[in-house]
């Protein structure tokens, strides 16, 4: 039980990824889960929660891919053992016929779309667009806090899922003016006043929060050498 008003929905961005580290993109189909540099990340982010230095946690949701389940069960050994609810339209942008293409293939392959004037067309055949993404991705993340009023919710998912939350919660636009560039294992929260059947304003109370990386590689590469 908690006597919180407000609903704190905190976003963890899977740590590094297998598919990162071999430069393809990773659906469904291809996602292996997190390199041994992601899982460094995952257990510092899991030792930060051990340290009691953020919120107690209420509920434990994750998107569908690897990358993100390991990254929820790998934090949740420090959040008590909480159900991990897999929640399947917070997955990352559904790729297609280019899941497990080379990003360095993917232009020749299917040409250039240019998802800031275009987010109605596909990158790929079969490709979720970037509209209908941010669609069925704000409709989840809405159902997650209808599902947890008053309460801390984490969330492991992606970097275009913190985009949309930015987007949806903040009332910004859809698509374009802004790039994020959300590391691994960082932290994003949003926290809106919930009173009885009225809500709030949505705060934005931190973003890329990766304190824990302190001396550990953000991503493999030269700085991880």
């Amino acid at each position: 039980m908690t006597d919180q008003t407000d609903t704190r929905l905190i976003l963890v961005r899977h740590g590094e990824s297998e598919v990162t580290v071999r430069r393809v993109l990773g659906g469904m189909k291809t996602c292996t889960g997190l390199s041994e540099l992601g899982r460094r990340q995952t257990l510092a982010l899991r030792d930060r929660w051990k340290s009691g230095v953020e919120p107690e946690v209420h509920a434990l949701y994750s998107s569908p891919l690897p990358r993100a389940v390991q990254t929820a069960e790998i934090l949740n050994e420090a959040l008590g053992g909480l159900e991990i609810v897999v929640e399947h339209d917070l997955e990352e942008l559904r790729p297609g016929d280019a899941d497990g293409v080379r990003f360095d293939e993917l232009e020749g392959r299917f040409g250039v779309i240019d998802f800031r004037t275009r987010p109605d067309l596909p990158m790929a055949p079969n490709t979720e667009t970037s509209l209908r993404f941010h669609h069925r991705t704000a409709i989840a993340l809405e159902r997650v806090v209808a599902h947890n009023v008053g309460r801390t919710v984490v969330v492991s998912c992606h970097g275009g899922v913190v985009d949309v939350a930015f987007r949806h919660f903040l009332d910004l636009p859809k698509h374009g003016n802004f790039d994020l560039w959300t590391l691994n294992t960082s932290l994003t929260e949003f926290r809106v006043d919930d009173q009885g059947d009225r809500r709030g304003r949505w705060r934005l109370v931190r973003y890329n929060d990766h304190a824990h990386l302190a001396g550990i590689p953000t991503e493999t590469g030269p700085a991880a050498h």
